[in-house]
């Protein structure tokens, strides 16, 4: 602030009682108005450069205040509140490497399975067809879809060492899929 004008300065301690003054009244806090003074008033003196001189200096400092309050407003509305990190605590991420090892292993057993068996699971399971759809596209009964799903659910069961959907998938997604394929 070396080629500061001490006027401007002057100017700018004498608004902050009514920048507070507005700051509670946006805010209804007076701690959250002193923050938002504070930030005005830094911003004010790192942007002095972009005040003209002979405007009016309260509207330009009220303007400042009024913007970062909505900014923070718009970016507070989005956020909720945990001060004591309870519901932070409740947000979990799986690793991705898990995914990604997983989905390797079941390719690998994929492969194993004889080519009618993985044809059938692959059109079933993956695709979303009906059993009666994927006998369609095989041109066989709807009974041998079925036992060939069934033959290869279970030696896929095998291959991963899966026993129940507790072995099978860390989080509700992955089992809520396995469930719905026990359905089919």
């Amino acid at each position: 602030m070396s080629k500061f004008d001490p006027g401007l300065r002057d100017e700018i301690i004498a608004a902050i009682p009514n920048l507070r003054a507005f700051a509670i009244s946006l805010s209804g806090s007076v701690d959250r108005a002193d923050d938002l003074v504070q930030e005005t008033l830094l911003r004010a003196f790192g942007n002095i450069s972009s005040f003209r001189p002979g405007t009016n200096l309260p509207a330009w400092l009220f303007t400042i205040l009024r913007n970062l309050f909505r900014s923070e407003y718009r970016k507070r509305r989005r956020e909720v509140p945990d001060s004591d990190g309870a519901f932070a605590a409740t947000l979990t991420t799986n690793p991705d490497q898990n995914t990604h090892l997983d989905f390797e292993d079941f390719r690998m057993a994929l492969d194993k399975l004889p080519p009618d068996q993985r044809e059938a699971l692959v059109l079933v399971g993956a695709s979303g067809f009906s059993y009666e759809e994927a006998a369609d596209i095989c041109q066989c009964a709807v009974g041998t879809i079925k036992s060939r799903v069934n033959r290869a659910r279970r030696r896929l069961g095998e291959l991963l060492a899966i026993e129940d959907i507790g072995d099978f998938g860390p989080d509700k997604t992955t089992r809520a899929v396995v469930v719905a394929g026990e359905r089919v």
